[in-house]
């Protein structure tokens, strides 16, 4: 349909596999190129999956005229210094989620990505499956009325990855599980938050393991979202309305929407069309977009981004969370103006906890805005390839 469109992917990790994988089972599409930090683990990573170009840099993998788009399937730590080597050697770039450490970093990685002329967009999966489409459908038909309230849960037995673990890799389950939770809320009731509660548990390294957030919007509707890297949960999202519910299995991965009435009996559901593994919808995206000359997917435009980021910026500030060096950029950047947590931060009664030292970080309670007026407003998950179902998204980071 777009002709031979080939994708260079930097990182050779679990993710990075996924995505390889579902490149040999698309039309049009190659996994050209691989880029990895050691030239033994690009070759390696070509050899298994069939792959043209293995580069023993990431400099080297973007130098490649023949590279259409980049795939950065790199720790959370280091997507803005790959996407900003992707972008300089004028590449078109799809970054895994989260998209960035913080909203500076993002607002800012989107202003060069403008100023090249070139896309730049998140691979949050479940913003471009189709049965993200469905489920705006099905809200929109009335069907349970105007929903109120929304639950979402995610979680998976992964606090033994370093990534998971070390705040210099942007660890914890907020950036790795909570941003899924966060987009699910996001995608039906939009980002007129007006005010965010939230509190979670750390690590000895001062990195959230769990975390409980609740979101109020300003027409009065709820979110109450759930995250943890310490165990497995159902994975569900339920929407509320006066004429009944929706259930969505697997906000990380759809399965299906059933829709319930008032009476509690199933009266539709609608399932997963046939996928390879659901990676494949985000590239299409990034093609129709480039072929297009867009700057940006309509599935997942920056504004979406950056206001996930914003109140993910804001929920870490309110539980005391910092990453290495976040300070030193913000003030090397600063234009006089951060912008990388919300103005409602100013406004947060936190009791320190985690990295901020608590007597006992395992359980410190975190804090919400007083108000949030002023609020600004991850995918391995392969259970049909028969994959480890155990780590989504950061999974597949690769961490060298």
């Amino acid at each position: 349909m777009f002709g031979s469109f080939r994708v260079g992917i930097m990182g050779a990790g679990k993710i990075a596999e996924v995505m390889a994988d579902t490149l040999k089972g698309m039309r049009g599409v190659t996994c050209y190129a691989v880029g990895s930090r050691s030239q033994e683990k690009a070759d390696d990573f070509a050899k298994r999956f069939g792959v043209k170009k293995a580069y023993g840099s990431y400099a080297e993998l973007v130098s490649d005229p023949k590279v259409d788009l980049i795939y950065v399937a790199t720790p959370h730590s280091e997507h803005f210094e790959n996407c900003k080597l992707a972008l300089s050697a004028g590449k078109n770039v799809i970054c895994e989620k989260a998209f960035m450490l913080n909203e500076k970093q993002a607002a800012d990685i989107f202003k060069y990505a403008e100023e090249k002329n070139l896309l730049l967009t998140e691979a949050i999966w479940t913003r471009y499956m189709p049965l993200r489409t469905k489920l705006t459908e099905v809200i929109s038909s009335n069907v349970i009325g105007e929903p109120t309230m929304l639950t979402a849960n995610l979680g998976y037995n992964i606090v033994y990855k370093d990534r998971i673990n070390q705040p210099a890799l942007g660890g914890g389950a907020l950036l790795d599980l909570g941003v899924y939770v966060l987009n699910f809320a996001s995608m039906v009731f939009g980002n007129d938050v007006a005010d965010i509660a939230s509190i979670c548990t750390y690590n000895d390294l001062g990195m959230d393991m769990q975390d409980s957030i609740t979101l109020r919007y300003r027409n009065g509707k709820m979110a109450v979202l759930n995250a943890t890297a310490l165990a497995s949960s159902d994975r569900k999202g339920i929407i509320y309305g006066p004429k009944g519910f929706i259930v969505v299995e697997n906000i990380n991965n759809p399965e299906s929407i059933t829709v319930y009435n008032s009476e509690y009996k199933k009266i539709a559901e609608y399932n997963r069309p046939k996928q390879i593994s659901g990676y494949e919808y985000e590239i299409e995206a990034c093609i129709r977009a480039i072929k297009e000359k867009w700057l940006e997917c309509p599935e997942m435009p920056h504004s979406e981004s950056l206001k996930i980021m914003n109140m993910m910026d804001f929920i870490r500030r309110s539980n005391n969370i910092r990453f290495p060096g976040e300070e030193a950029y913000e003030e090397k950047n600063s234009d006089g103006n951060n912008n990388s947590v919300p103005d409602a931060g100013a406004d947060v009664i936190s009791q320190p906890g985690g990295a901020a030292g608590a007597d006992d970080p395992g359980n410190a309670a975190a804090g919400s805005p007083d108000s949030g007026d002023n609020l600004q407003s991850g995918e391995a998950d392969q259970g049909d390839q028969g994959r480890d179902n155990s780590a989504p998204g950061a999974e597949g980071t690769d961490a060298e």
